[in-house]
């Protein structure tokens, strides 16, 4: 097994990868968590999967994290009479609701909302952006628009519109079916695709029920204008660049990445940076400069976790994509001016409570005192390690919780470490003694050196952070 890192690894499961031989490779390799896209595949053979995930991290005895990447409103055009069209600048081209193969003059737009939410002038992109149309006439079943960037164009590319709030639901009747499979197979987080507004996330949340915890993608424009407040109502955010490139312009979105990377830093929620991170691993064994730089920046900005797509879904080299993926983390992690990087420019004055004050006085002690070894979070909800791991401390956070779904939920954290105790501790040795057992566990500490503790007192009551401890190993 290769030496744990602090930035985690989520590969996706797809054809490729599907396997119980590979899935362990690529437990083996370094990936922390699977994603499984519902975008894809049967209910029956995420089931199969999952078992297997489980099995794994039954065998390894680690915590490995699932995630259910729900499919989201995928808008898209329809049909053509023949393979493909060309549409050439300049000329005109017809969106509309007649249900019949197109041409090179029009094709069938299925999505009535998006006819009742342009206006003249705005613009719309087929395929990925490749294609932009702008439009001309509107009405609420046919949209006459000019071509701006033409090409080709084939059946069922997908439609994104800049800028344009659209009236549908983040959550359709198929991702309703899939989110009740999902929660009833057991998993650790959702993801939530198609996020506009905060009121996405909080049906999605009131669907979930407490059942898992729940990330929001973020993919539109119109989500980062309420940023922030996503960012509070959410559990966790991914840095969806794939789409998130399309909708916005393609040079904004290196600085989106790191504004999102900051802000969710600032309210200790965990963040994915998505997308093309090694896409040329999906032919090839080894990745271009350019990718090696891209997931290097993202652990440098502190992100939570970098996840792998099409790279282990589909590609022919998923094992190399992850353990190349894990030593390009390996290797910033280990960079003298890494902890630098990283290190959380806290605002005093966010320290508005107490578990904010106690892990940010913990943290200044790891990196001020000599021979620390670790800390030490004893959590019920995961909310004192995530508040630990914000501040990204030089010494591994060892989260110690009664609850099994907690540590796999923390999986996807940065630094952390869980460990799984069924003790309610009724004083301050018992937990020393556990504190010192759990950092053995994780070979750890020498002896002589010291960890720090933080937790709520008296043990197993959520919301009372309030404990700041040393013990010498």
């Amino acid at each position: 097994m290769p030496i744990d890192t602090h930035t985690k690894i989520l590969a996706t499961i797809g054809p490729s990868s599907a396997s119980k031989t590979m899935i362990e490779k690529l437990v083996r390799a370094g990936a922390d968590a699977f994603r499984f896209n519902f975008s894809h595949g049967t209910h029956e053979e995420h089931a199969e999967r999952y078992k297997i995930v489980r099995d794994l991290a039954q065998k390894y005895k680690r915590h490995i994290t699932v995630i259910a990447d729900l499919q989201g409103p995928k808008l898209r055009i329809g049909t053509f009479k023949c393979d493909k069209v060309l549409l050439k600048k300049g000329q005109k081209f017809i969106l509309d609701m007649v249900n019949e193969p197109g041409d090179e003059t029009r094709v069938m737009l299925p999505h009535k909302e998006i006819f009742e939410a342009l206006h003249i002038g705005d613009k719309l992109l087929l395929n990925d952006g490749n294609i932009q149309l702008k439009i001309l006439e509107n009405s609420h079943y046919k949209a006459v628009t000019e071509v701006v960037v033409g090409g080709y164009l084939s059946a069922h590319k997908g439609v994104n519109l800049p800028n344009v709030r659209l009236p549908i639901s983040a959550i359709t009747s198929k991702d309703k079916k899939d989110l009740k499979f999902a929660l009833d197979l057991g998993v650790d987080w959702v993801c939530l695709s198609f996020v506009q507004s905060i009121a996405d996330v909080r049906m999605a949340k009131k669907l979930i029920n407490g059942k898992a915890w729940i990330i929001s993608k973020l993919e539109k424009p119109s989500a980062i204008d309420e940023l922030e407040d996503i960012i509070k109502e959410s559990d966790g955010i991914m840095v969806a660049r794939g789409d998130l490139g399309v909708e916005c312009p393609v040079q904004t979105v290196p600085v989106l990445q790191k504004r999102i990377v900051k802000s969710c830093r600032k309210y200790g929620r965990p963040v994915i940076v998505a997308t093309q991170m090694l896409e040329s691993m999906i032919q090839n064994p080894t990745p271009t400069r350019a990718e090696v730089s891209d997931v290097a920046t993202a652990v440098y900005d502190g992100a939570d976790t970098v996840m792998l797509s099409a790279e282990t879904a589909a590609g022919q080299y998923p094992y190399e994509a992850v353990s190349m993926m894990h030593k390009i983390i390996t290797h910033v992690e280990n960079d003298e001016a890494y902890y630098s990087r990283v290190q959380y420019d806290k605002d005093l004055s966010d320290c508005d409570d107490m578990a904010d004050a106690i892990t940010y006085a913990a943290s200044e002690m790891i990196d001020i005192l000599p021979n620390m070894a670790a800390v030490v979070t004893y959590t019920e909800s995961g909310f004192t390690s995530l508040s630990m791991a914000r501040e990204r401390p030089s010494r591994p956070v060892l989260a110690v919780t009664l609850s099994e779904e907690v540590a796999r939920r923390l999986g996807i954290v940065w630094g952390i470490k869980a460990a799984v105790c069924n003790d309610i501790f009724r004083d301050f040795n018992a937990i020393d003694k556990n504190a010192i057992a759990t950092a053995k566990s994780f070979n750890i500490g020498k002896k002589g050196e010291y960890l720090v503790i933080t937790a709520g007192y008296p043990i197993g009551h959520k919301g009372m952070t309030n404990l700041i401890h040393t013990v010498q190993l």
